[in-house]
């Protein structure tokens, strides 16, 4: 076997390839767009540059042909907050092969140590988590947009390689057609009436105002995540931008009290059931079958891809209004039938419950491993958030 670094155009075509070899006959898998999986590997386009570095390989067998790929990451503005200072690897593609695998993760794992690195997490991201983050180990159906689908053997591979179960990541799905429990439905009236409240949904002309709401929102939620690290506005400007061409308006919702911004909730249409008609693929013809797939209203399900509520007003029925307005919004569009929740750690208790008060019910399972260099070192898991 014989491993290559991604350089050239025709590698990181073949790095693409690799992935839509090896899942061509599942059903289940959607194949994500090259321009986004390439712009994730560009440093004139990802803001993750500013502050990391990453790499990509690529493994061949004995006679040239491509089975497998990994690349590795360190995103230095959080890689030494860990206990051992940590880095990543990700987009993680291999045959049922133990020494093919162990091969790409101990590629990963040199580089790594070459940069002062102690542990390495993956299956994720060289960005933020909502997108290609985890290890599928329950669940295997279709995937929300951004939500990681792989073979059932690959926990096998990762498992007896040495990495460990860091954090488990829940999915939820909602019916929508059924309405909210009466009692939640009570709360969020409540408290939608109440003059200080006001709810509004984003728009994309006052879009720098919302982006500042969400950073501060996102900035107090968030702080007593472990080694929690500030959000840079140039990244939710990408997204933003990034997600124009399908995100709708009011299925962005903020919260305020007495004008403070004190919640947000992002929902995005699940793109996966467009993107596995088209292979990845952006030509002219894609975006014919986008559009025409679009209009036919082919997506009948959406994505809470994050949701935050300042600490002061958590638990006091602000997610129950604004699932209140979400509920308004969908009676408006009646093609949407199933709302994924996705993800919520196993860290974060108080969001489970929130998901699962609203009528979700828990569908599927990621995990975030965690693999050591020193063998001998003590395995921590992520802490429970201590929301009080």
């Amino acid at each position: 076997m014989n491993i290559v670094e991604v350089k050239s155009p025709k590698d990181k075509k073949d790095f693409l390839n690799i992935a839509k070899e090896l899942y061509k006959d599942d059903p289940n898998w959607s194949c994500p767009l090259d321009v986004e999986i390439n712009k994730i590997f560009n440093p004139q386009l990802n803001a993750y540059f500013n502050h990391g570095e990453a790499i990509r390989w690529i493994l061949k067998d004995s006679k040239g042909k491509q089975i497998g790929r990994i690349a590795a990451f360190i995103n230095k503005d959080k890689a030494f907050t860990e206990r051992q200072p940590t880095g990543g690897c990700g987009f993680f593609e291999c045959i049922n092969d133990e020494k093919a695998a162990f091969l790409l993760f101990d590629t990963a794992k040199a580089w790594l140590k070459d940069r002062g690195i102690e542990a390495m997490d993956g299956p994720i991201n060289f960005g933020e988590n909502d997108n290609h983050w985890g290890l599928l180990v329950d669940g295997f159906i279709p995937q929300g947009m951004g939500m990681p689908y792989n073979h059932k053997y690959y926990k096998d591979l990762f498992y007896k390689y040495g990495f460990k179960v860091f954090f488990e990541q829940y999915s939820y799905h909602m019916d929508l057609r059924k309405p909210l429990d009466g009692r939640f439905r009570k709360i969020a009236q409540w408290i939608a009436r109440k003059p200080e409240y006001r709810f509004e949904h984003f728009t994309f002309k006052n879009k720098d105002k919302y982006i500042n709401d969400l950073i501060s929102i996102y900035t107090e939620a968030w702080q007593f995540h472990n080694n929690f690290t500030p959000l840079e506005k140039t990244t939710v400007e990408e997204i933003m931008e990034d997600a124009k061409l399908i995100l709708e308006e009011e299925f962005v919702w903020f919260a305020y009290h007495n004008e403070k911004p004190i919640a947000f909730f992002v929902m995005m249409p699940d793109f996966n059931q467009v993107l596995r008609r088209i292979n990845g693929k952006l030509d002219l013809l894609s975006k014919l079958k986008i559009f025409y797939y679009l209009k036919k209203k082919t997506i009948t399900r959406a994505r809470i891809t994050v949701m935050g509520v300042v600490p002061e007003f958590q638990g006091k029925g602000v997610e129950s209004a604004i699932f209140l307005k979400l509920e308004e919004v969908m009676e408006r569009k009646p093609h949407y039938n199933e709302l994924e929740l996705s993800w919520v750690g196993d860290f974060n208790p108080k969001m489970q419950s929130i998901y699962e008060a609203v009528g979700g019910k828990k569908m599927k399972t990621h995990q975030t491993l965690r693999y050591l260099f020193n063998r001998e070192a003590k395995f921590v898991r992520y802490p429970i958030i201590k929301h009080d």
